[in-house]
């Protein structure tokens, strides 16, 4: 079986080493950097299946990256491995389209989970900072029957579920329809709402309570 491709960004190489350790033989090691400019660069060239990243980093930080990325056309998910457990900080990267935010002193199952999420189109929270976050977004919640009102049922339902954390693929069992279909319905929800990654369509669901419709 294929492993998928992990490339690691963090400028303390005791952090990457420990990294390694933690994800053989359940990841392929695509690669290893130290900034965020070379994390950019790397990702154009080994087009690894996800990126783990510190968000503090030499010469452009892991959101900056992470834009830069985007502004290229790459959607390769990135999943945050931080020190920093301000709201602000994990608000602005789930908006910047992370699709993990993880806490480097939170056990090491949550990265693993974190990085499943992330391949399969979901969007992970450390729970330490989960809560926190979600009712962050959802306060500033406006106007969701606008929202509500653009979308289909059967997009309503996928979005829902989306929001609280299923992967495209237990949305169709959930179903009894594809993930092929689920995706489809996911992009066109994108399309329809001029969002550009799967992490930002979760948010703007959670900001909108569409997860507890």
């Amino acid at each position: 079986m294929n492993l998928s491709r992990v490339l690691l960004v963090d400028d303390h190489r005791i952090v990457t080493e420990g990294l390694k350790s933690l994800l053989v033989g359940k990841f392929e090691l695509a690669g290893v950097v130290a900034d965020g400019l070379a994390l950019v660069e790397a990702a154009q060239t080994l087009r690894p299946d996800v990126i783990v990243a510190d968000i503090s980093m030499p010469v452009l930080n892991g959101i900056e990256a992470l834009e830069m990325l985007r502004t290229h056309g790459l959607e390769i998910p990135i999943v945050f491995l931080t020190m920093h457990r301000e709201v602000s900080y994990a608000r602005r990267a789930l908006e910047a389209g992370a699709a993990g935010y993880v806490l480097k002193h939170a056990a090491p199952e949550e990265l693993v989970q974190a990085i499943h999420s992330a391949l399969e189109g979901g969007t992970f929270v450390s729970p330490a900072l989960a809560g926190a976050v979600f009712m962050s977004l959802r306060s500033e919640a406006v106007e969701p029957v606008d929202l509500v009102a653009q979308l289909t049922a059967r997009q309503r339902e996928i979005l829902c579920m989306l929001a609280e954390g299923y992967s495209a693929k237990q949305i169709a069992m959930q179903f009894s329809i594809s993930s092929r279909t689920v995706e489809f319905h996911k992009y066109k929800m994108m399309e329809l709402l001029g969002i550009k990654s799967t992490a930002k369509l979760v948010r703007l669901a959670i900001e909108h309570g569409l997860n507890q419709l």
